[in-house]
């Protein structure tokens, strides 16, 4: 019996059938020019390290253990790799082990009792390859999964990176703002007391008051920013309710970040292979030209060997025995004759999947190469801008200087010392933005090209 059993299962096994359904091909695509540069500061899997801030560093960290977003794209990974797992099983045989005790009566005082143990397996020909069609798009949406996940930490660390910039740009320009009013105080106190002692006019106190109520609301909006600053970042962090509360954080100074002197300018050649979100893009699209097959073959029929063995006997003692065993195996056949049009339609409804999946994988590859372009772009023009705010700011800080000389010397009237203040405070606070956009521009080349994720091999 267990010769047979093993026979017939292991010719099941051997059995091998053609494939339905169009084998996956790569689209191709009108791709610009690519230039061989080298972006690997980047790309590397740390790339906010460019920026070689130990405390940035350890807040990424700190991310990539407790955001929840990666957290529950982690989960969506092992997700997809149990589906993985329950498609291949689909294709192997099963082996289920069998036995039932019962008492048959007939009539008033006729009846026996029935024993039975054995094994049962039964295995799908897979002659169409719709399980292998299946177990495919299984496992590109496994890598699909993977690439999302990818795509949820890039964009996670590029977020603490940012947050963490526009972070320390707001207490720098809370520090300028604090630092303006406590001039503008002190011009308010001396001209109170040149009013009361009829040195000047109630027109420029009040002048120098509006001022400082000016500074003192500006002031107050940065202050609120910056409160938001801080639990916008304790969030990405994964903190919790109380410590988002509770978090403080401390950065470094602005102008202590290390800024690249030199960025390349050309599309970097390779650039879909790295970026996660052309990757997942491109897994789904392998799933639904798998499925194509998958539904083309439901119209052929579905074969099933079966083969059951084991022993049956009235009696307990003598149940194993080479008297009670028995042994059976068999083929069925199921055609799909009449279906009211659902094969049809599912192969309609595969192929319709297909072309929206292809279209979401060419909209990837078009935004992947206008972010790049943007990015780099976007770092050429923010360091002009940067450059040009330095040289403001550092023409006012000396026009204040000489106007503050004058003013005391009564040459200019106490509003044209104002203006000036007035520009240079805007003047700082603008130049701590522009730093704060060159970093970000920065990342943004850093998230265009992909950095900061590492390939997994997807198990077969």
């Amino acid at each position: 019996m267990h010769k047979q059993l093993a026979a017939l299962l292991s010719f099941a096994v051997l059995l091998s059938g053609c494939l339905m359904g169009p084998n996956y091909k790569k689209p191709e695509l009108d791709l610009p020019k690519a230039q061989e540069e080298d972006y690997s500061v980047f790309t590397k899997e740390k790339w906010w390290e460019m920026f070689e801030d130990p405390v940035l560093n350890a807040l990424e960290e700190e991310a990539l253990l407790n955001n929840k977003d990666l957290v529950s794209a982690v989960a969506k990974v092992e997700e997809a790799r149990a589906k993985l797992g329950i498609a291949y099983g689909d294709q192997l045989p099963t082996l289920d082990a069998t036995g039932y005790a019962q008492r048959i009566g007939y009539g008033e005082h006729s009846s026996f009792a029935q024993y039975n143990i054995g094994l049962t397996a039964a295995y799908q020909f897979d002659f169409w390859g719709r399980y292998r069609r299946l177990s495919e798009a299984a496992r590109a949406e496994l890598l699909s999964t993977e690439s999302q996940k990818d795509t949820v930490r890039l964009a996670l660390t590029a977020d603490v990176a940012n947050y963490y910039f526009s972070f320390i740009t707001l207490k720098e320009q809370v520090d300028i703002s604090k630092k303006t009013l406590d001039s503008r105080r002190e011009s308010v106190r001396i001209y109170k007391v040149r009013y009361k002692n009829g040195y000047s006019t109630e027109l420029d106190l009040k002048r120098v008051e509006a001022e400082m109520a000016s500074v003192e609301a500006s002031l107050a909006e940065y202050e609120r920013r910056f409160a938001l600053s801080q639990t916008a970042l304790s969030v990405l962090l994964g903190r919790t309710p109380r410590e988002i509360i509770e978090s403080k954080f401390k950065g470094t100074p602005l102008q202590k970040i290390k800024v690249l002197p030199e960025v390349p300018s050309g599309i970097p050649a390779g650039l879909l292979s790295r970026r996660p979100d052309v990757r997942a893009a491109e897994g789904l699209l392998i799933a639904a030209n798998a499925n194509i097959g998958a539904a083309k073959a439901a119209y052929f029929p579905n074969i099933v060997l079966t083969a059951s063995g084991g022993y049956s006997s009235d009696q307990l003692g003598t149940l194993v025995s080479p008297s009670t065993s028995f042994w059976s195996g068999g083929a069925g056949l199921i055609l799909p004759v009449f279906q009211g049009g659902k094969i049809k339609n599912q192969n309609k409804q595969a192929k319709a999947v297909y072309k929206q999946m292809l279209a979401s994988y060419e909209k990837s590859a078009q935004n992947a190469y206008r972010d790049v372009y943007d990015a780099l772009n976007n770092n050429q023009y923010y360091r002009k801008i940067v450059l040009a705010n330095q040289a403001q700011t550092d023409a006012l800080a000396r026009s204040l200087t000489l106007a503050q000389k004058q003013q005391d010397a009564g040459l200019i009237d106490i509003l044209n010392l104002l203006d000036v203040e007035r520009n240079l405070l805007n003047a700082e606070t603008s130049l701590a933005a522009a730093r704060c956009n060159q970093l970000s521009a920065l990342v943004a080349i850093a998230q265009a090209l992909g950095g900061g994720w590492q390939e997994e091999n997807i198990a077969e």
